[in-house]
């Protein structure tokens, strides 16, 4: 009894696990963000973006509709650039414009991504602990229940940052019009316009989240059983997540496809002042894919997306298991001290 008392002194703390993922979520933007800006160059050489059209720009930890403006300094995606592949546009994007280039719209990202992430992550440990004392330690129903919990309640949570955002990015509001943009809409439409999008983000991410965290927790037992290691190494940690996540992207990709459609439509009309037509189903925009495109239609971008989604997913949970391990044996000092 004393045994298992010592143990959970050692499990890292509430804090210490926001601060885990914290660390995460920054290591994986900066990794992951390079190749998202590579990625949109190389389109906007081979397809021109025209005004008013949009474009998905990601981090790795969230999606990011951008609207195509004139050609000013703040459009990176328009510099123009003679790109053979990735890595020539790497070495040139480098070389011609800095390094800080390769890390364009970073920052305000991050404001977003840190709460999200750290919501997330917290609640799952949180969540996982609290059903296997229930259910029982081995009961492979944890990883899913607490994986669709944890992301169900960050996106309810984080749903109006995100319209928050996107009005401040498409319009250069100041605080003050903002102010006064959502408390119009809100008078307008009621509160529950503060969520429109959360269905489809929500259809993508729980489905995701459950998948991912399923397959994780099975090849980290998996691997750990194989080495005779009692937690996951860095390398266990690393190989799991990108396996994992490469699962559950490819499953859930047609839900992703739905939510850029519906995310693009919105901001094109807005921005080119295209008359739209109400708000149609997720299960109605899947439809006019397929009739569009075919049932490939669903799949589009399969590759890119394993591209981000892989390391991604990699690099977030081994750096937060890392951060873990660190403080977990930092307790277990702190504890042995007389």
């Amino acid at each position: 009894m004393a045994e298992m008392s010592d143990s959970n002194l050692d499990k890292p703390t509430i804090i210490q696990q926001a601060i885990a993922s914290c660390c995460g979520a920054i290591i994986t933007s900066l990794f992951v963000t390079p190749l998202d800006v590579i990625k949109t160059r190389l389109q906007a050489q081979t397809n021109t973006f025209s005004k008013g059209k949009c474009f998905v720009y990601s981090n790795g930890l969230m999606d990011h509709i951008c609207v195509c403006e004139n050609g000013d300094s703040k459009a990176w995606y328009k510099k123009p650039g003679h790109f053979k592949g990735t890595l020539d546009a790497f070495v040139k994007i480098t070389q011609i414009e800095g390094i800080k280039s390769l890390w364009s719209g970073l920052p305000p990202t991050l404001i977003m991504a840190l709460p999200t992430t750290v919501i997330y992550f917290t609640c799952y440990d949180q969540l996982s602990e609290a059903l296997k004392s229930r259910l029982g330690k081995d009961d492979e129903h944890i990883p899913v229940l607490a994986g669709s919990l944890s992301r169900f309640g960050s996106v309810t949570v984080v749903s109006p940052l995100e319209l928050i955002r996107t009005r401040m990015q498409y319009r250069s509001l100041s605080y003050n019009q903002l102010y006064m943009c959502i408390s119009s809409k809100v008078a307008t439409d009621g509160w529950f316009s503060l969520w429109r999008g959360w269905s489809s983000t929500v259809l993508r991410d729980v489905p995701f989240s459950a998948i991912y965290w399923y397959n994780y927790e099975h090849f980290k037992k998996k691997m750990c059983k194989e080495v005779g290691a009692n937690e996951p190494t860095f390398l266990i940690a690393f190989t799991s997540g990108a396996a994992s996540g490469s699962i559950a992207a490819v499953i859930t990709l047609p839900f992703d496809v739905v939510k850029t459609h519906r995310q693009t439509q919105l901001w094109e009309s807005e921005t080119l002042k295209i008359p739209q037509r109400d708000c149609t189903s997720t299960w109605a925009v899947m439809r006019k894919i397929v009739a569009k495109n075919g049932i490939t239609g669903l799949f589009a971008g399969i590759t890119p997306r394993l591209f981000k989604v892989a390391p991604a997913c990699a690099i977030m949970i081994s750096t937060y298991e890392y951060g873990k391990s660190f403080f977990s044996h930092l307790n277990e000092k702190m504890n042995q001290r007389p």
